[in-house]
């Protein structure tokens, strides 16, 4: 459907034609004009009647132009069909261990056994996705935490940012609370509701400026709710000098302090022990904290002021070009 932004642009259409009536006016004199002969005149009408073909054409197109040039300045633009589009609104934010011990190959992928960091990045990167309408970040830690995606809904970049972290860049220990400080800081200020962090780490904190503890009660202080998962096989097979001996990798893994973040915000602790339980926690995340699907709708807009406008400009380039040829030959 096409509307007109500026529909009173058309009152000025007689325009021309009231301000060649004011100039007539104004310059008309009464002087009274002495002729000794008619066949003055008769000369006069020939040299009109010759002319006048010409001057008609001309006045097509100048009022042609004018034309174009009012349709053009009333803005026309064609309004789509109404699209709606789901939003939910929520501002969530991943914080990633990417600490040397994530890179421990205890879990599979693919039925190949990988590091745990890729696997998380497998994971990770389907439940970006699904984010639909909502506000995804990114911290990354280990000895230190970084912003790696500011809170944003090109979902696209924050997916191509976690693919790319490699293992250590942040250092080989594990700052939980400084990661789970920098989230907070970032979710604070933010006006909506339902702001959620989802901790992964493999490990306990043991670096860092503040406290997990003290993270957490900041964390609820501002009603962020913080979902923590520990990832990490409880055994893993390794080679030793009377054959292959079971461990458990995840020795390290502080689950009473990740329990306790989690109660503290009225989140939850998971525990991923494969790539399976990783994919159903990240399931379970998205059932707990379901998109809203508030539906906003828009008329897509396009704007058609530019092809009147250019057959504007071109019906004056082609009567300038009929005015020169007509000087050069008549």
């Amino acid at each position: 459907m096409i509307e007109w932004l500026w529909p009173w642009m058309f009152v000025l259409l007689p325009a021309p034609v009231i301000v060649r009536m004011l100039w007539q006016a104004k310059t008309r004199t009464q002087a009274a004009l002495t002729v000794p002969s008619l066949s003055r005149f008769a000369e006069v009408s020939d040299e009109q009647s010759f002319i006048e073909p010409g001057r008609r054409w001309q006045h097509v197109l100048l009022w042609s132009i004018w034309i174009l040039l009012l349709v053009a300045a009333a803005r026309p633009q064609w309004t789509g069909d109404a699209v709606t589009l789901p939003t939910s609104g929520r501002d969530l934010m991943l914080a990633v261990d990417i600490s040397g011990s994530m890179a421990t190959e205890d879990m599979a992928l693919n039925g190949d056994f990988v590091d745990r960091l890729n696997v998380v990045k497998a994971v990770v990167a389907g439940f970006i996705e699904e984010r639909k309408g909502d506000r995804v970040g990114l911290v990354l830690f280990g000895t230190n935490a970084y912003l790696q995606a500011p809170l944003t809904f090109d979902l696209t970049s924050v997916n191509r940012l976690l693919i790319e972290a490699p293992i250590g860049i942040a250092g080989g220990k594990t700052a939980i609370g400084d990661a789970i400080g920098l989230a907070v800081k970032r979710l604070r200020l933010r006006p909506q509701e339902d702001k959620i962090l989802i901790l992964l780490t493999d490990g306990a904190n043991n670096v860092g400026e503040v406290a997990p503890d003290k993270a957490a009660e900041l964390a609820a202080f501002d009603n962020i709710k913080i979902y923590t998962i520990g990832v990490g096989a409880d055994e893993m097979r390794m080679p030793g000098l009377f054959g292959r001996r079971i461990t458990n990798p995840s020795a390290d893994l502080d689950e009473d302090t990740l329990t306790d973040i989690a109660q503290t915000t009225g989140g939850r602790y998971f525990r991923a022990r494969d790539t399976q339980g990783l994919l159903e926690i990240y399931s379970l995340i998205d059932e707990l904290e379901p998109i809203d699907q508030d539906p906003e709708t828009y008329r897509p807009i396009q704007a058609l002021y530019f092809y009147p406008l250019g057959f504007a400009i071109a019906l004056f380039a082609l009567l300038l070009l009929i005015d020169i040829v007509r000087k050069r030959y008549v």
